[in-house]
């Protein structure tokens, strides 16, 4: 199986994943929470779990997701507040609202919103 090599800041270490891996979310798209109540817009996505292993092992044992699959950073909403999640692929559905997201940093990473889905600034895109 041929693997690939990726540096998360998040770990702060290199981080090896296998190249079969397919990812069912971009950057803009906006998902859902299959378990609990909040959504948010993609802003960057690990190919396999890149977040340490004391976050890993606080999520409980009966629910704890696969590291073997991508890991998207959302900026995330629910009802009470606007943060910062880390959701593995397993745990996210396309959001069938399709609004726009009302997080405070979206602005600062997207420019617009169009058929459901953001458009990242020019100036971040490479």
């Amino acid at each position: 199986m041929e693997r690939a090599e990726f540096f998360s800041s998040q770990a702060g270490r290199t981080i090896v994943a296998p190249l079969q891996i397919r990812a069912n979310f971009g950057i803009g798209d906006v998902v859902r929470h299959r378990m609990f109540a909040f959504r948010g817009v993609v802003f960057d996505v690990d190919p396999v779990f890149a977040n340490s292993e004391e976050w890993y092992e606080s999520i409980p044992e009966d629910i704890r997701p696969r590291r073997d699959q991508p890991f998207y950073h959302l900026l995330a909403e629910n009802d009470d507040s606007s943060y910062v999640a880390y959701v593995s692929q397993a745990n996210l559905i396309s959001d069938a609202e399709g609004g726009p997201v009302d997080h405070p940093t979206v602005r600062q990473l997207f420019d617009s919103f169009k058929d459901g889905r953001y458009r990242m600034r020019a100036a971040l895109t490479h």
